[in-house]
This record gives C-alpha cells, structure tokens and sequence, in this order.
C-alpha cells in the first residue's frame, strides 16, 4: 500500500475521533478507498459514509463543527435532501470531505464489511475491496472502471470474486438493471487477459 497522505489522515483522525464520540458507524469509500486496495490516483477529497441511528443530525453537525469542519451547504436544503450528502472542508488543511448519511440495506451491508486499516497512527474502517468494486461498477464512469481494474489488477488472488457477482446481481435487481455483472466481468477479463 502507498504511504498515506498526512492531510487525508489527519482529516481522518479528528473525524474518527468525532464520529467515536458519537458512537457512530461509519467507513472510507470512494478514490481514497482505492488508493489503499491498490489503484493509486490523484484525490481531492475524502468519501465516508456514516450510518446515524436516530437519524438526527445535529449532534453529528455539532461534533464535526467544533473539531475544524465547516459545512458548505445548507443543511435543511434541497442538495442535502436530495443527495444525502453533507459536504464539508476541513479548516485545517482545507481538504473537502463528503460525508454520506448511510441508509438500510446495501449501506449496512457495506458497513458491516468494512476492513480496518491502518493509516499512519490511526486505524480507520474502510469498505471492502469487493464492496468497493461493486460500488465502481456502479457508478460506471471511466475513471470508476479505471479503479476497478487498479484494485482487480492488485488484488486478483486475494478477492473473493463470488462476493462481488453476489452483490452486484443484488443490486441489479434491485435498480431492475442488467448490465453491472457484464460490466465487472469485461474488466475482469481485462486483467485477466
């Protein structure tokens, strides 16, 4: 794994101790995901999803407030309502954070398949590298499949390949959709090749 980047962990270290506090669930996903399971790129941001269990988001607002974050939005607006996402920057370093308020189902999934990692003197809960895949898949653009083909080339003989076809032919139904598991085995066979 590359050496971390102290800003990304330094985010992750007050927010660790903010959401501990909260007792609050949470995991690293998105391109700093994929730079630890193997596909290194340039990132401006960290992705975290969290799963509050009142649903209220005050105390979260409060926490993350008083340790250097700043919201760049308005809470109770139509973004936030809309995406389920709380964007922040970390006065600190000034590195943006997206913080998504994490739902039943796929997300819980996610969550309870989160690896701890150890970055730096920290250890932080990051989405599996299978559940990070389907997540890529997901999303479909280039520079997603890119990271899938990063984290396969990477980690081929260590991934449990059935894990990701499981969870992507969930999520097929689910959206009524057809072309994830296509998607994922052309890039597989990519790597393959």
């Amino acid at each position: 794994m590359p050496s971390p980047d102290p800003a990304p962990v330094d985010l992750l270290a007050t927010l660790a101790e903010a959401l501990s506090a909260l007792g609050v669930g949470w995991y690293v996903f998105g391109a700093q995901a994929a730079l630890i399971w193997g596909r290194p790129r340039l990132t401006a941001d960290v992705d975290v999803t969290v799963r509050l269990e009142t649903g209220d988001t005050d105390l979260l607002l409060d926490a993350l407030e008083q340790r250097g974050f700043r919201l760049r939005v308005d809470p109770s607006g139509e973004f936030v309502r809309r995406t389920r996402v709380l964007p922040f920057v970390y006065g600190k370093s000034g590195l943006p954070l997206d913080l998504v308020l994490g739902g039943p189902g796929l997300e819980d999934l996610f969550l309870s398949r989160a690896v701890p990692v150890r970055l730096g003197n920290i250890t932080v809960p990051v989405i599996s590298p299978e559940d990070l895949i389907v997540t890529k898949v997901l999303a479909g653009r280039p520079k997603d499949l890119d990271d899938v083909h990063g984290v396969l080339r990477e980690r081929l003989t260590s991934l449990d390949l059935g894990t990701v076809r499981e969870t992507l032919a969930i999520v097929e139904q689910a959206l009524g959709q057809s072309d994830l598991q296509p998607t994922f085995e052309a890039v597989l066979a990519r790597v393959r090749g």
